[in-house]
């Protein structure tokens, strides 16, 4: 949605949208842009030149006109941060997807491979055997 898209549809809801009918699972952002719209209606303001405009300069400032330009602005601010957090967390989500993947392939490849069997050898010093303290095991001479 571009900034004049979201404008037209900001004074569009003037005067059809009442704080007091907020739905239950309304989001915060949702509940400040019924905010805005139930300001606007309250203002009686349904014209307004766009925020940092040389005729919104121009504007008293006591005209709501001011005001109702500022809201838009902050409006479509917090419109434009939702969506960039919004994609944040799905580039977030998905570079997590991705290294849960590689681990997994990683720890897939580990499980193929069998066990090292130790093995003692004339010369060589006897092996400790892992998980039994004070257990060696040592080159033993077979006669055949």
């Amino acid at each position: 949605m571009d900034a004049r898209t979201a404008r037209t549809r900001l004074a569009n809801t003037a005067g059809r949208v009442r704080l007091h009918s907020v739905p239950p699972d309304a989001t915060a952002g949702q509940i400040a842009h019924l905010r805005a719209c139930a300001q606007a209606e309250a203002l009686r303001v349904t014209d307004w030149p766009e925020y940092g405009s040389l005729p919104w300069l121009q504007l008293p400032p006591d005209d709501p006109r001011v005001y109702v330009a500022t809201l838009e602005a902050a409006e479509l601010h917090r419109i434009a941060e939702e969506r960039r957090h919004a994609d944040a967390r799905a580039q977030a989500a998905a570079t997590l997807q991705g290294a849960a993947e590689a681990r997994a392939a990683r720890t897939d490849t580990m499980r193929t491979r069998s066990a090292h069997t130790l093995t003692a050898t004339r010369g060589w010093p006897p092996i400790q055997i892992p998980g039994r303290p004070g257990e060696y095991l040592t080159y033993q001479e077979t006669s055949a």
